[in-house]
């Protein structure tokens, strides 16, 4: 490891010396300077000592994988997400906005893996019956998570993935429930990547979405692999690397190409013309916008038992009506929240929250001001006690556009109710 942080740093352009590296590693972990000194990193390199501490922000600094202590290939995936959320449990600050995704990263699953361990001695055996336990645990979390934000049940999740599931991966199965096993994981892995993007951790997100990609891709599912690609898009999307999100959303729809699943069609299709439209690409954007809305309108209303089978019809009005808002069409916009809301009934708090907030802003933009503060109040209700960085978001947006509305009673009313509501920032 030391000779991999020494290898990074003198390979960094301009020249980094040790002193510039502790500065810069003082900076990633408590905005400021001046807390580790250059013998810190001197001793690190010449292997005097382990960055325990230190690990994830010397990884942001210096752009290097060291957690599963890579050592130019893929370390073994089940050993690379327990290390991940061994730390995850005991650090509750990772890292902050990440760099880009590399694309390379996504191409080196092994393919062997479930084969390997497969009838290995181990210290259980695992049947179906554990991977049933990883699905309903993984469901069960997600609904608290959908009704009350990630930031409720995010530890929850990491703890029986760390603790439960890691001794079903460790332990004896075949080879068949191993594929079985490594896909229920990679579901729950992808299900804390969303818990810690919703919390506002992007970094610590990021990864568990890489691994729940490589867990999927070595299980040989498909729909699982693009699901992990598509909340590295979003992602990308969000922090603002939209070359990034453009060639991951691409990626994420051909994979769904091959697939027979009309929500998951869907939730990629509309994943791709997000990108699209964030990108500019207005007729990129709408083909997929049509091919989406065509794969939704033939799919059943019930949820299905996988992630993207979830993609309701009122989920896929409202990520609809807000790429209409992004390419102009404020009025298509306002229909597809409407519906969202009206027809499709979303009825989780916190889904629900995001869609009045954004439907405000569209009213808004349209004209009509004492509309759009009718749907903040109702979004108020619904956002009251629900832990997620798009509700703190929500209302830090309208919070930003109160001051330039006319100061009517409901305006105040509005001003009053978001600033006794919203989180005080640093």
């Amino acid at each position: 490891m030391g000779e991999r942080i020494r290898a990074a740093r003198q390979a960094r352009r301009p020249r980094c010396s040790q002193e510039k590296l502790a500065d810069e590693l003082s900076a990633a972990r408590w905005g400021k300077t001046g807390y580790l000194d250059r013998q810190s990193v001197y001793r690190w390199e010449k292997g005097k000592r382990v960055p325990q501490v230190w690990l994830p922000f010397i990884e942001q600094v210096l752009n290097i994988d060291l957690s599963g202590n890579n050592q130019g290939s893929i370390a073994d995936t089940v050993t690379s997400v327990m290390l991940l959320g061994g730390g995850d449990v005991d650090r509750r600050h990772f890292l902050t906005a990440s760099a880009a995704v590399g694309l390379a990263a996504l191409d080196l699953p092994d393919a062997e893996a479930i084969v390997r361990r497969a009838n290995r001695a181990g210290p259980v055996r695992v049947g179906m019956g554990e991977v049933s336990a990883v699905r309903t645990m993984t469901t069960t979390l997600g609904n608290a998570a959908s009704e009350l934000g990630g930031g409720h049940a995010r530890h929850l999740a990491v703890r029986y993935l760390t603790v439960d599931v890691k001794r079903w991966l460790e332990g004896q199965y075949t080879e068949k429930t191993g594929r079985e096993l490594f896909a229920a994981t990679s579901e729950l892995v992808h299900l804390i990547g969303w818990m810690a993007r919703d919390e506002g951790h992007q970094g610590l997100s990021q990864k568990y979405h890489l691994h729940s990609y490589r867990l999927a891709a070595e299980a040989g599912e498909n729909e699982l692999a693009a699901t992990a690609l598509r909340g590295l898009a979003d992602q990308a999307i969000d922090l603002g690397h939209i070359p990034t999100a453009v060639r991951l959303a691409e990626a994420c729809e051909q994979r769904g190409r091959k697939l027979t699943n009309a929500k998951a069609l869907a939730y990629y299709r509309n994943t791709y013309a997000r990108a699209a439209a964030a990108d500019g690409d207005h007729t990129t954007a709408a083909k997929m916008l049509t091919s989406a809305q065509a794969a939704i309108e033939h799919a059943p209303t019930r949820p299905g038992q996988s992630w993207a089978s979830h993609y309701s019809h009122g989920r896929w009005a409202h990520e609809s009506g807000m790429i209409h808002a992004k390419l102009g069409d404020l009025a298509a916009a306002e229909e597809h929240l409407h519906l969202a809301l009206d027809i499709h009934g979303l009825d989780r708090r916190r889904t629900r929250a995001i869609v009045l907030a954004d439907l405000g802003h569209v009213q808004l933009k349209r004209g009509d001001t004492e509309t759009a503060l009718a749907t903040w109040n109702e979004f108020l209700d619904c956002a009251d006690g629900v832990q997620s960085v798009r509700i703190n978001d929500g209302l830090a947006n309208i919070a930003a556009r109160l001051p330039t509305l006319p100061d009517t009673p409901s305006a105040q009313e509005v001003r009053d109710r978001v600033s006794r509501q919203r989180i005080p920032t640093d």
